[in-house]
């Protein structure tokens, strides 16, 4: 973050107001950057790389004030720095991650993870649990929801008139026509019919391992993926350092980068700042 805010082409985009502890939230010296000091850490101040309950309050503390300032108005968009869910649970054990908190803070159901990067948008149907529940969790509603979801994000979001959407199917080969599940006719056919039937152009389910290919993906606005791996790893893959986490569904715009912690390198001046700045520039635009 501080590094990001230290370029002067970032702090043209906006006034940014970072929250944090007065010890650990080093800033630079801008009219365009302001501090919402915190007392998360106390005395003791954090344990950098590492997990703790000091940490994992504090980061919790500041989220809770950020959700403050948008509720009153005070600030127009959020930028999330990565945070360890593990130390955060010391201190909640039912913090699940920052797009479920926020969606919980403003009595959203209804919220999604696009991914982004340029032209390429992906969505995930669900989010941050266990592979062997994905199956389970990957319902006709579940599926439609995601569709409608980066149907009305793109139409907002991004200006496209009639967003054009592939859906993957769940299994390999999405599913060869039954032989490796029945996932695809049973569960995500009828929900491309009832969002077709909606007026949105939702085609699929395609087999997610040449979906991403990128002469293929020229023909979409976005890709619905069943699961986190499945459309995280080629997102990744293709473009790490400037690959956005774009929460929609929220009556505000939240971003963050779409790397973790990295504790391995905490302090040691190593961070690459590129996906922060990427997620500021993508809130700025969309705010």
């Amino acid at each position: 973050m501080a590094k990001a805010l230290s370029r002067p082409t970032v702090r043209r985009l906006a006034r940014f107001v970072v929250i944090g502890d007065e010890g650990a939230c080093t800033v630079p010296h801008s009219p365009a950057v302001s501090r919402h000091l915190v007392d998360g850490l106390g005395a003791g101040g954090a344990r950098i790389g590492k997990t703790s309950v000091v940490n994992g309050r504090a980061a919790l503390q500041y989220l809770e004030t950020a959700v403050e300032l948008l509720k009153a108005r005070r600030i127009d968009a959020l930028v999330t720095a990565p945070v360890s869910k593990e130390a955060i649970m010391l201190s909640r054990s039912t913090f699940i991650g920052h797009t479920e908190f926020l969606a919980e803070a403003f009595d959203n159901e209804e919220v999604g993870m696009m991914f982004v990067n340029g032209p390429l948008r992906t969505i995930i149907c669900t989010r941050h649990i266990p592979l062997k529940d994905v199956p389970k969790t990957v319902t006709t509603e579940a599926v439609l929801t995601a569709i409608r979801l980066a149907d009305r994000a793109l139409k907002t979001h991004f200006g496209i008139r009639r967003p054009r959407i592939a859906v993957c199917g769940l299994n390999p080969h999405a599913g060869e026509s039954g032989r490796m599940g029945t996932e695809e006719k049973q569960v995500i056919a009828p929900a491309l019919s009832r969002a077709r039937r909606g007026g949105i152009t939702a085609t699929g389910p395609f087999a997610a391992d040449t979906l991403f290919i990128p002469s293929r993906l020229s023909d979409y606005d976005c890709v619905v993926a069943m699961y986190h791996d499945q459309g995280l790893i080629p997102v990744k893959t293709l473009a790490f350092d400037s690959v956005v986490n774009l929460t929609i569904g929220l009556p505000f715009v939240r971003t963050s980068p779409a790397h973790g912690t990295a504790f391995d390198i905490a302090g040691k001046d190593l961070a690459d700042p590129a996906s922060m700045i990427a997620a500021i520039r993508v809130a700025c635009e969309l705010s």
